[in-house]
C-alpha cells in the first residue's frame, strides 16, 4: 500500500515562502497529503522564536535542521532570500532563481517594528540580533509579553536590567496572576520604569517624561510588523504591512495567495489575530487543508479561532500561565510555580514533534485549537 498518500491534483507547485512556525506547518501539512511542494527559507536551520530570550541570555539551544525534518516528505526546500513577487506572472525569485507558483502561501512572519523611534535601528538590539548578550546593563524596551520574558530571563543570568514601557508588566493578565508576575520580576532585580521611550541613543535611552537611562546596551521588544515584500509586489495590506486575508486566510486582492502566521492580517471578530505561535500554526493547518479542498473542486471553509492561554516564562524556575476567553481576555483561572514551567516548556516544546508526526499524519489530525471566533471584514 506504500506510504497511503495520494497525488490530489496537477497544479505545477505550491510554494511556501518561510519556515517558521505556521510556513513549518502549511508545507509539512500539504505535502502530507502527497502534493509537491517548494519551500523557502533563508537559512537552514529551525529559529524557535519562543525561545530567543533564551538565547539572549546565552543558553545553548540545539539546533533543528529545516531539511532533516522535510526528508521523505518530497518537499523541495530552497535556501534562500525572497528577492520579489510577480502576481501577474505567478513567479517568485530566490537569488538568480525565478520559481513559478499556481498556490502560493506568504509565511515570512514578523520582522521587529523598529522604525517610529528615532535611534533604534542604529543604537538598539532586537532579539533576532541579541545573541549570547555579553553587556550586563541592559535596557529591556516593551513591557509586553515578549519583553518580560527577556527581562526576566537576562536578570537571572546576572544582568542589571531594567523594564521600561507604557503598560505595567503582565497588564494582559487578571490581578493576581499580574501581581504574582510582577513579584518574580522583583525578585530577580529587574527596575520597572513607565514611560514611552521617544529616542535611544549609544548609551541611553529618552523618555517622554524628558528623564533619560543609562544603560549599556538596549534591546528592542516593542512589537512587529509585516516585510516591506507583501506591500512591493501588490499584495493589499493592512498599516503594519501585514497580508489582508478574506476568511479563508486567502489574500483580498489575490486569492490564490494565502497568508499565515504574524505575516498575515487574519480578523475575527474580537479583532485582528496577535502573532504567536498559538494562533500562527492553526493558520497553517487550514491553508494546508484548504489547498487541499480546492485540490478536490470544494470551497475552502472558514478559519475560525480562539484563544485558550498566555503563558509565560519568568526565567527557567519559575513561569505564570493564564488561561483565557476565545477573545484573549484573562479568566479567573492561572498557574504559578513549578507546575507553570512545566506547561510552559510543554507549549514551547510543542511544534517541532508536531511537524514531525505531520509527515506521516494529516495536518488537521495533530493540531488542535479553540475555535472561538469568526471572520468579520
Amino acid at each position: 500500500m506504500g506510504s497511503g498518500r495520494t497525488r490530489l491534483g496537477s497544479m505545477d507547485n505550491i510554494v511556501v515562502l518561510g519556515a517558521g512556525y505556521a510556513g513549518m506547518t502549511a508545507a509539512v501539512g500539504i505535502a502530507g497529503r502527497g502534493q509537491r511542494v517548494t519551500l523557502v527559507n533563508n537559512g537552514a536551520r529551525f529559529t524557535e522564536r519562543l525561545r530567543l530570550h533564551q538565547v539572549a541570555a546565552g543558553q545553548q539551544l540545539p539546533k533543528l535542521s529545516i531539511p532533516e525534518l522535510l526528508d521523505g516528505t518530497g518537499v523541495e526546500f530552497v535556501d534562500g532570500w525572497v528577492g520579489g513577487i510577480d502576481l501577474a506572472a505567478r513567479t517568485v525569485r530566490v537569488g538568480e532563481r525565478v520559481i513559478g507558483y499556481d498556490r502560493l502561501v506568504y509565511a515570512l512572519g514578523g520582522v521587529p517594528d523598529t522604525a517610529g523611534v528615532p535611534g533604534v535601528e542604529e543604537y538598539a538590539f532586537t532579539l533576532d540580533q541579541a545573541e549570547a548578550v555579553q553587556v550586563t546593563d541592559t535596557v529591556v524596551c516593551g513591557t509586553g509579553l515578549t519583553g518580560v520574558e527577556t527581562a526576566a530571563e537576562l536578570a537571572e543570568a546576572g544582568h542589571r536590567v531594567v523594564l521600561v514601557g507604557r503598560a505595567e508588566p503582565g497588564a494582559e493578565l487578571n490581578a493576581k496572576a499580574r501581581a504574582y508576575l510582577q513579584r518574580v520580576l522583583g525578585e530577580l532585580g529587574v527596575e520597572v520604569r513607565r514611560g514611552e521611550v521617544v529616542k535611544v541613543l549609544r548609551d541611553e535611552v529618552v523618555l517622554d517624561s524628558g528623564e533619560t537611562i543609562s544603560t549599556g546596551q538596549v534591546i528592542w521588544a516593542g512589537g512587529v510588523r509585516g516585510s516591506e515584500l507583501a506591500r512591493a509586489a501588490g499584495l493589499e495590506v493592512d498599516e503594519l504591512d501585514r497580508v489582508v486575508t478574506d476568511a479563508a486566510l486567502r489574500s483580498v486582492s489575490h486569492p490564490e495567495v494565502y497568508a499565515v502566521g504574524d505575516a498575515a492580517a487574519v480578523r475575527q471578530e474580537f479583532g485582528v489575530l496577535h502573532g504567536t505561535c498559538q494562533s500562527g500554526m492553526p493558520t497553517g493547518v487550514h491553508a494546508a487543508t484548504s489547498i487541499v479542498r480546492e485540490l478536490r473542486g470544494k470551497a475552502p471553509k472558514r478559519f475560525r479561532f480562539g484563544y485558550l492561554h498566555a503563558p509565560v516564562s519568568l526565567g527557567r524556575r519559575h513561569a505564570v500561565v493564564q488561561f483565557t476567553r476565545p477573545d484573549g481576555t484573562a479568566k479567573r483561572a492561572w498557574l504559578s510555580g513549578r507546575v507553570a514551567v512545566w506547561y510552559k516548556e510543554t507549549v514551547s516544546s510543542a511544534p517541532w514533534p508536531s511537524f514531525r508526526r505531520m509527515v506521516k499524519v494529516p495536518a488537521s489530525g495533530t493540531v488542535a485549537w479553540r475555535r472561538g471566533g469568526r471572520y468579520t471584514r
